[in-house]
């Protein structure tokens, strides 16, 4: 354990992200990326034999990264150092790899084939999170509870039709997410400086054969395009675009999971709590939120991170140049890394959520007399009260029992009304004024409304296409 490992690969992230990033990844695709080169070109006429092809098809995972290491000491270049690693094993094809190719043929596109599958993994765990909260809103959608502004007690709400609010922030990233992922593009084979010049020799000023070469190795790896035009690399505005869906789950998810700390601060629900599970090394009775706080803890982080691919996409120099390099190997995988951790925890958290209805329901109850005052005033209105007289009344009793309860004294604003004659309104008038279900206006038919019309065709359109993780809490 002398060595640095990052907490996303010890601690947080799924195995299945993790390999999607990993060395071994990354040097496969770019191989696969040459034998779909050589392949498409031996198809187009150029002097490349079905034997090499297959000596490059045969070898694409048998790489040596220990050799690749000591070439790339000596040449320091990545991709010439895989380049000659891989020759070494495919001697017979060896002087035909990466042939009119510049390193960005295999980096560019090899980064948007992974991000591509690593998308797709974001997507079927984002559903899982949907599904989770268009289940739990439905369950508790007519449930009334106390609704807060300036996180100031306000009119009741439901428990589902707060959860829809949550709902709605991940259905948009949903939608932002499966647009992005259904219009990624490869780079293509652009060449040097995005010109196609060597592919045009190669071909001998063929420019039908240079255009059709680039179709075919798109549609070698299930891509239906390529960039129009492109320096050496793709614009990085690509990148900005993914990292913008990526923050824009991190922010829905620090929503949700900083609203459900608050809520088990106040007892109303609770996030799940296994039965051995320590809240606190001291306070041994503490239930801590700790998979939430995890969330926002990771959720911040990656707020931050997104940033560095607005950067990158705005200080591009002319056709290209090399300090985007380092930065978006890191910035991009642990990016993913991040908001997978981040959905792990969703997952779990969401389909165990824990609600207490008598805490909500007392909640709600100490507060509804002050929501109630308009409907209170008008019901003794109609019984012959002066409007304006009660008014002041009702705003001076208001203002006296919240000064006396921040006092630390037990008083109920209805036992100032219900003993004041001028209102002339019983008990049970007032009881029946503060059912809470009268006020919670539409919250119910809008949770439906949303789920019925928004939630469940995308629910029905990816059915079966879930996923759940290995929680690591």
């Amino acid at each position: 354990m002398n060595n640095y490992e990052s907490p996303f690969s010890g601690r947080y992230a799924s195995k299945e992200m993790q390999e999607l990033f990993s060395q071994q990844k990354r040097a496969s695709t770019w191989r696969r990326l040459w034998v779909a080169l050589a392949e498409s070109e031996m198809k187009l006429g150029l002097p490349i034999t079905q034997e090499q092809v297959d000596e490059l098809k045969a070898n694409v995972d048998n790489i040596d990264f220990n050799r690749i290491a000591e070439i790339e000491k000596e040449t320091r270049h990545d991709v010439m150092a895989h380049n000659r690693a891989y020759g070494e094993v495919c001697p017979k094809a060896a002087g035909i790899i990466h042939l009119g190719a510049t390193s960005c043929f295999v980096t560019d596109n090899a980064d948007v084939i992974i991000m591509r599958e690593a998308l797709r993994l974001v997507r079927a765990k984002l559903l899982t999170v949907i599904k989770n909260l268009a289940d739990f809103a439905m369950q508790y959608k007519e449930m009334p509870a106390l609704a807060y502004t300036h996180l100031q007690a306000a009119q009741p709400t439901t428990v589902g039709k707060r959860a829809a609010l949550w709902l709605q922030d991940f259905y948009i990233d949903f939608c932002d997410l499966d647009y992005v992922l259904k219009g990624l593009r490869l780079l293509g084979n652009k060449g040097a400086t995005g010109t196609q010049a060597t592919f045009l020799k190669l071909f001998n000023g063929d420019v039908d054969k240079v255009v059709k070469l680039e179709k075919m190795i798109a549609e070698y790896f299930g891509f239906s395009d390529v960039f129009d035009v492109s320096g050496q690399t793709y614009t990085r505005k690509e990148d900005m675009r993914i990292h913008n869906v990526l923050s824009g789950i991190a922010q829905s998810s620090y929503k949700f999971a900083q609203d459900m700390r608050l809520l088990q601060s106040f007892g109303e629900l609770e996030e799940p709590f296994g039965r051995n599970q320590i809240g606190s090394s001291a306070m041994a009775y503490k239930r801590n939120p700790i998979r939430c706080e995890r969330i926002c803890s990771i959720a911040r982080y990656q707020l931050a991170n997104a940033i560095n691919a607005d950067m990158t996409a705005s200080v591009q120099w002319l056709e290209r140049s090399l300090d985007d390099s380092a930065n978006r190997r890191i910035s991009l995988a642990e990016g993913f890394l991040a908001i997978d951790s981040i959905l792990n925890l969703l997952i779990d958290v969401t389909k165990g959520i824990t609600v207490y209805p008598k805490v909500i329901e007392k909640r709600l109850a100490e507060h509804l007399p002050f929501s109630a005052t308009e409907n209170i005033l008008m019901e003794a209105v109609k019984k012959g009260g002066d409007r304006q007289q009660l008014h002041e009344r009702i705003r001076t009793y208001a203002m006296e029992v919240e000064l006396a309860r921040k006092q630390g004294e037990d008083v109920s604003l209805i036992d100032r009304i219900k003993n004041d004659p001028a209102f002339r309104l019983s008990e049970e008038e007032l009881k029946a004024i503060l059912n809470p279900r009268d006020f919670i206006g539409l919250a119910p038919l809008q949770t439906e409304r949303f789920i019925n019309e928004k939630i469940k065709p995308i629910l029905k359109e990816y059915d079966g296409k879930y996923a759940d993780s290995i929680i690591k809490v």
